[in-house]
């Protein structure tokens, strides 16, 4: 009976290390975490610079890409068409598809190589990426009307793009 309790305590001692340490990794690329409040930044959008101060009130989407990434490529699509498609009429609402590392030119010629109408914004020098984490795209975060992120994404799975919508309803 001794030994059966050993080797389970063993195995929850092993198996809560390995939680610990999942999770600390997983975080060590994230700067901002829900619940937090939005970093200053600004960014040029297709109508002019946007900053922190003029999204006050406005529920902002923040979707962070690179033309290369395979994952953002198959990603934005769907976000023209389930987000984009549906919200840009809605005043309350901002989306920000911001090229990690990519000019005004690169951006313009994927847009119209791709055929997608997104309101893409430069990020140059990750100034902004930068604020949001250290590495690691696309990256979703949605800022609610007070300025908090309320929900925070890495990668690309149809679930999670579903989750996020759902969040993004929810605060619109």
């Amino acid at each position: 009976m001794k030994s059966k309790l050993r080797i389970l305590l063993l195995v929850v001692a092993v198996m809560t290390a390995g939680v610990l340490v999942a999770w600390a990794s997983g975080n060590e690329a994230d700067k901002i975490k829900v619940g937090d409040v939005a970093p200053d930044f600004t960014v040029m959008t297709p109508d002019g610079e946007v900053s922190t101060a003029d999204l006050k009130g406005k529920v902002v989407l923040i979707n962070f890409f690179a033309t290369w990434c395979p994952p953002c490529v198959k990603e934005l699509p769907v976000l023209e068409k389930e987000v984009w498609k549906q919200f840009k009429d809605n005043e309350d609402f901002v989306l920000l598809v911001v090229g990690r590392e990519h000019n005004p030119e690169e951006l313009k010629k994927f847009a119209e190589d791709k055929g997608l109408d997104l309101p893409f914004c430069p990020d140059e020098e990750r100034k902004v990426f930068s604020q949001f984490a250290t590495q690691s795209i696309p990256r979703n975060y949605i800022i609610n009307k007070g300025g908090k992120i309320v929900y925070a994404s890495v990668g690309y799975s149809h679930q999670e793009f579903e989750h996020m919508i759902d969040v993004l309803k929810r605060q619109l």
